[in-house]
């Protein structure tokens, strides 16, 4: 479509594809700017639908499903990234969608998204694809071990990979994951953990967040820290990282990019994330406008807001029996609670999230 598109007036329909929480605050922060939301999954009982306008249960494969979805909104975004990148590409034949199937393929595969962030000039750890267990022999001998072993596509939460130990057997290691194509990254020495999420326009403007500092428990984010306690370049340096993946993909939306702080104070970027992400939560009670608004403003090609923080924050998941701990939380000053309204508490599964907020410069190492 050649020129810029059309803001989209309050009154429109925003389409998400994916009902989990993100899609949740995704329509509430729609709301507050006046835009109706219609959410999009496989899932009954979804979060995102008990607060949005409209939602469709179908699979992500029903033609006619996401014809009529199609046709009923003005715009479609994303909350998840395992959304097949065919159905993206079948609604834009329709709908504007925001970000494009390209981004998501490229984040839907880790050999592909590693391929494209060294292409563009970012350092990752190093890296084999995997298809057999004598790949994997030959990936072991190059890059050593310990190594970690994920499937190529799919997985999260630290779901689908595992660790390989020096003397590990490839052929059992090549079994236990039980996958048809992986990739084998090397394990890095990091000094930290953490993510920028970065808005960018139809126009090329971009708004980052300030970087967050993240902690991982069993591959599940537990707390992000802001701000990040590292040298003030390497906070400059992983925004430029962003910037520059955003622009690669002329990306409209907003990403998470995560990335490692190695012993040194070099960046070797992890994972991308087409959609907002879990650590940018904090944005919702540290910042005038949170990463939800900025996706709401992006896929409706109104200007990005100010990204700036008005407090310290350090969020913590909520994972399944400790939403019991609710009263005390809202009884704590500084704490913020979100809760995802999911009936099932599964083994590590995330029902909500706390923000603790102290003044801006509070936050020391």
């Amino acid at each position: 479509m050649a020129g810029a598109p059309a803001t989209l007036p309050p009154g429109s329909v925003i389409g998400i594809l994916g009902g989990g929480q993100l899609g949740r605050m995704i329509a509430a922060a729609a709301a507050r700017l006046g835009y109706r939301c219609h959410v999009y999954c496989p899932e009954e009982d979804a979060p995102a639908a008990e607060v949005a306008a409209f939602a469709t249960c179908a699979d992500y494969r029903d033609e006619a499903a996401l014809a009529g979805f199609a046709n009923s909104v003005d715009v479609v975004t994303l909350e998840f990234e395992n959304v097949p990148a065919a159905t993206v590409e079948r609604l834009a034949e329709t709908v504007p969608v925001r970000p494009d199937a390209r981004a998501l393929a490229i984040a839907q595969d880790r050999v592909e998204e590693k391929c494209f962030l060294n292409a563009v000039g970012v350092s990752t750890a190093r890296f084999a694809a995997v298809a057999s267990a004598a790949d994997l022999r030959r990936a072991m001998d190059d890059i050593g071990a310990p190594a970690i072993l994920k499937t190529a596509r799919l997985g999260y939460d630290g779901k689908g990979q595992r660790e390989v130990r020096p003397g590990a057997d490839p052929e059992a290691a090549w079994r236990q994951l039980g996958a048809g194509r992986a990739i084998l990254e090397e394990r890095v020495d990091f000094q930290c953990e953490v993510s920028v999420v970065i808005a960018r326009a139809h126009d090329g403007a971009t708004a980052a967040f300030d970087t967050v500092e993240n902690e991982h428990e069993n591959g599940i984010l537990r707390t992000s820290r802001v701000p990040a306690r590292i040298a003030p370049a390497v906070d400059e340096e992983a925004r430029s990282v962003a910037a520059r993946i955003a622009e690669a993909l002329d990306y409209v939306g907003v990403l998470a990019v995560e990335l490692f702080v190695t012993r040194d104070g070099a960046l070797l970027a992890n994972e991308i994330a087409p959609r907002v992400h879990n650590s940018g939560h904090w944005t919702l009670d540290a910042c005038a406008a949170s990463q939800f608004e900025q996706a709401v403003r992006a896929a409706c090609a109104l200007p990005l807001a100010d990204p700036a923080r008005h407090s310290d924050a350090v969020m913590t998941n909520i994972l399944d029996a400790e939403l019991g701990d609710w009263p005390e939380i809202t009884a704590e000053p500084g704490a913020c609670l979100h809760l995802y309204g999911k009936a099932d508490a599964r083994p590590g599964r995330k029902m909500g999230h706390v923000t603790r907020l102290t003044p801006r410069g509070s936050e020391t190492a």
